[in-house]
């Protein structure tokens, strides 16, 4: 199993911002890319981006401007830079990693996730 910590979270107003931290053991050969996604109550997860180990990144196109994914040169620290918040932002933010790919990999496949940082943005 793969253990990922996320911290970072809190209660901001409106315009404010954050940065969210996930705690991981790194990348492997075999993994995929490093996310975050959140959920909202009564609304189902939400994809937000992804980090690969050479840097490259994808962003849901609603989130892409205020957002910002990243990672630390050891690559065992990945973040989420969230600025002009606003109350619809308000969830629980996980960090998940996927693993798997081709040959050896196939056999490990899986998709692994935190316990969750809260945010809540008030107006």
């Amino acid at each position: 199993a793969v253990e990922l910590v996320e911290s970072g979270g809190g209660a901001v107003q409106s315009g404010g911002s954050l940065r969210l931290s996930c705690a991981t053991p790194g990348y492997t050969s075999c993994t995929k890319y490093m996310t975050w996604v959140r959920q909202a109550p009564g609304k189902e997860r939400e994809f937000i981006a992804t980090i690969e180990s050479d840097g490259r990144t994808n962003y849901a196109d609603s989130l892409l401007g205020r957002f910002t994914i990243s990672q630390d040169n050891a690559k065992t620290t990945v973040y989420l830079q969230l600025d002009n918040l606003k109350p619809e932002d308000t969830a629980m933010y996980y960090c998940g990693t996927s693993v798997g790919g081709g040959g050896y990999c196939a056999r490990l496949r899986a998709d692994y996730w935190g316990q969750g940082t809260q945010v809540t943005v008030s107006s």
